[in-house]
């Protein structure tokens, strides 16, 4: 009987094995890892590209901090003044004063110099003029420092020229019945010295060493001449086109004397500048010693 059962069991024993590998496998049992393919090269990594900052706006750049800095006040005794606020201060009734913050008034005659928000000034006399000091402002600082003063002149004349100005003849005086005129009138000192008139003649004694800025103020001086005669020349054709417009024998009629002032009186306009681009580019080169 036991011999019977012998077969049977090794057949059991043999079939367990090949049963168990047909089972499924249980979730939790972590698979083998892979091995890694050493037959082909391994791939550079891969990198994300930097962040790249926005361009700056050129409308939203930064402003330079803002000028807190104290004004300055000279006082003719030396002392020295300084406030955040500076005004002048000219009363209907009275003489006109400095006032600094609000609080302190000073006498503008004691006063030497005085900056505010506008620019500098000085308390200067000048050339040529009477003893009573004027308030110049201070238009570019170098060895030959520029000033300029603003005020309202009365001119009563009619028909005649006008004048000259520093850089020549001013057209703005033909014609009219008189009234208020507004006139800028412009100085110049060297190294801090005297004030004086901003003319050629004098800018060319003041720059005698420095060859470009005589060779440019000699250009200038030709322009000048230049324009004088031309308006001059105007001037007298058009008095003696009106003359004789009204002295003919028929009557009014236009001379042609009138029609040859025209052009005389264009050429002033087309050179009038480069007589001022001369004397300002002289300034300019003796200033930066070139």
């Amino acid at each position: 009987m036991l011999l019977r059962f012998l077969p049977l069991m090794a057949l059991s024993a043999l079939a367990q094995p090949a049963l168990a590998q047909q089972t499924p496998r249980e979730l939790s049992t972590v698979p083998a890892p892979t091995p890694p393919d050493t037959t082909r090269p391994a791939a550079p990594p891969v990198l994300a590209p930097a962040p790249t900052a926005p361009a700056p706006d050129p409308r939203q750049a930064p402003l330079p901090p803002a000028n807190t800095t104290s004004y300055s006040v000279g006082l003719k005794s030396g002392q020295v003044l300084r406030g955040y606020d500076v005004e002048v201060r000219s009363p209907v009734f009275g003489r006109t004063f400095l006032l600094i913050d609000g609080q302190q008034k000073l006498d503008l005659n004691d006063v030497r110099y005085y900056e505010d928000q506008s620019g500098f000034y000085v308390r200067t006399t000048l050339p040529g003029r009477s003893k009573r000091e004027s308030t110049l402002r201070r238009d570019r600082v170098g060895r030959i420092s520029l000033y300029s003063i603003t005020q309202q002149q009365y001119s009563n004349n009619g028909f005649g020229p006008g004048g000259y100005s520093p850089y020549g003849y001013n057209p703005y005086g033909y014609g009219g019945f008189g009234g208020y005129r507004t006139v800028r009138n412009e100085y110049f000192s060297k190294d801090n010295g005297p004030i004086e008139d901003l003319s050629i003649r004098n800018l060319q004694l003041a720059t005698t060493d420095n060859a470009g800025a005589q060779q440019l103020l000699a250009s200038a001086r030709r322009y000048q001449t230049f324009t004088t005669l031309s308006y001059v020349g105007a001037g007298g054709l058009l008095l003696a086109g009106v003359l004789s417009s009204f002295g003919g024998s028929n009557g009014f009629s236009v001379s042609p004397l009138m029609y040859a002032a025209i052009p005389l009186a264009i050429v002033p306009l087309a050179i009038g500048g480069k007589s001022q681009n001369n004397v300002k580019q002289a300034v300019l080169l003796y200033n930066t010693g070139r």
